[in-house]
Parts: C-alpha cells; sequence; structure tokens
C-alpha cells in the first residue's frame, strides 16, 4: 500500500486512490478491486480470534546470528530493526484461542518482519504448535504471509522445511486436523512445506502464491507465463487450494470448519 498522506492511500493491485477511512472500514479491502491488502499479526488476531481469549506462547523467543551474516548490515541489526518497527521478536506469533467458541492453537505470521522469512525461531514455532496441538488434543490453524527462509541463517533456515513437515505429518497421525490460511504473499520455502500441507487449504483473493518468483519462473524456461499465474485464484482453478475466502468472511468460514473436522488421537488409516 502506497501512502500519500494520513487521508489517501494507493491500492498495490489496482493503482486508484483511495480513502484511508474506507479501506479501513473495509478491513483493509480495497473497495474498487477486492484487493487484500497485507496486514499485521495483531490486525489478523483481532478479526479471526474471539475476544480475549488468545494467549501468546513462546512470545519471548527470538533469533540468533550463528553464522555472523552481514551483507549491506549485520543481521543483528536488521532483526532489532524489524523487532522496533513490528513490536514483536520474530515473524511469526503464536498461541492458543478460541474462534466462535471453538478452542484451537493458531500461528499468524508477520510480511512486516523481515518480508516474514523463515528461520530458527519461526520453524522452532511451527513444530512447538503442532507438539501442542498432539498433546492438547486441539486443531491447528496457522495465516502463512512469507517470502520463503530466511537467507541470513543460511542451512539452519533450510532445515525448518523438514522439521516443520514432520511435526505437522505427526499431528496428521493423530488424526488431529491442520488448516493453513495462505495469504498474500506465501513464497519460497514456506510454500514448500508446511504452507501447502493443510488438510484444508484457504486463500485470500489475489493472493501470490508460489515458490519461485514469476521472473525467475520466465526467465529459466524462456516462456510467458499465463495471466494470473500464482495468484490464488489460478491455484483454485488447478486444485492446489481448496477454497479463496474473504477476509469478512474468514472467521465465519474457520468456525464452520472446526466444527466439521474430527478431533481424535487415532492413527490415520484407522477407524
Amino acid at each position: 500500500m502506497q501512502e500519500f498522506d494520513h487521508q489517501w492511500t494507493q491500492c498495490d493491485a489496482c493503482r486508484q486512490m483511495l480513502y484511508r477511512r474506507e479501506v479501513e472500514r473495509n478491513l483493509m479491502v480495497c473497495p474498487k478491486c477486492n484487493y487484500h491488502f497485507r496486514i499485521s499479526a495483531a490486525d489478523r488476531l483481532n478479526l479471526v480470534i474471539d475476544e480475549g481469549s488468545f494467549v501468546e506462547i513462546d512470545g519471548d523467543l527470538e533469533p540468533i546470528d550463528a553464522l555472523h551474516f552481514k551483507d549491506r548490515m549485520r543481521y543483528p541489526d536488521r532483526v532489532k530493526e524489524s523487532q522496533q518497527s513490528t513490536q514483536r521478536k520474530e515473524a511469526m506469533v503464536g498461541g492458543k484461542g478460541t474462534i466462535q467458541g471453538q478452542p484451537l492453537l493458531v500461528g499468524v505470521m508477520d510480511f512486516e518482519f523481515m518480508g516474514g522469512s523463515m528461520g530458527s525461531v519461526v520453524g522452532e514455532k511451527v513444530a512447538r504448535l503442532a507438539e501442542r496441538a498432539v498433546e492438547e488434543r486441539s486443531p491447528l490453524v496457522i495465516f502463512c504471509s512469507s517470502g520463503g527462509a530466511r537467507m541470513q541463517e543460511g542451512i539452519l533456515s533450510l532445515m525448518q522445511m523438514a522439521k516443520t513437515s514432520a511435526a505437522l505429518a505427526r499431528l496428521k497421525e493423530k488424526g488431529l486436523p491442520y488448516i493453513s490460511v495462505l495469504t498474500d504473499p506465501t513464497t519460497g520455502g514456506v510454500s514448500a512445506s508446511f504452507a501447502m500441507l493443510g488438510d484444508v487449504i484457504l486463500a485470500e483473493p489475489k493472493a501470490v502464491i508460489g515458490f519461485a518468483g514469476q521472473r525467475v519462473i520466465e526467465q529459466t524456461i524462456k516462456q510467458k507465463l499465463p495471466e494470473g499465474f500464482q495468484r490464488s485464484e489460478y491455484l483454485l482453478e488447478h486444485g492446489m487450494i481448496d477454497l479463496i475466502v474473504e477476509r469478512k468472511e474468514m472467521k465465519r468460514i474457520l468456525g464452520r470448519l472446526l466444527t466439521l473436522l474430527p478431533k481424535t488421537q487415532n492413527p490415520a488409516g484407522q477407524a
């Protein structure tokens, strides 16, 4: 969202000038083209979790600079910058709460924290949420928004793809539901791991979802990609996701799914 003053803003999709308060009243959705703007983890929780029910878990975890990485900035300086701007210690907030009275464990990624990149702490939080869901016989919902693995952590970041996938496999073995909600954007290592492993996969309208970027793919295969490629509508048409849900309907749909999906401790494949 491009800001021009405190009253007007420009939609990233249709480029229309919009009255800021109108966009805010519309849950940060463009009233002209229905593009869903990126929102903070706190705003996401306020929209879907029952008021007063959320309790954060593992909120004190924060990254370390195991590789002593430096590009234009030292890694600890980048982390500190994001921590100050988001008032969060990492790119994911995890905890427990209820949606329409249905208890669950929930994780929400925040793109404003280093592009929602997945480092060791994000992977650890996802794994712990899945493990706690097994212990408490609770469903798990994760809202994804990420540019992918965090390059400043190198292989330690890439390891989180296997780690989170293994934790969710254990959840599945117990017959407990996992709902993945894909928001704009969900790409890279996150899309190649826990984002696409949901028993039910939802997405917001017009969200970019994929592994490599469109320009990278076009340069690699030397072909022009189809219109709307990697948008949630394209993925729904090709069977990659289950449902596109507008932000105003997300809480209702999640609440309904939580009442319908089974919550058992039976190993997969057993009655």
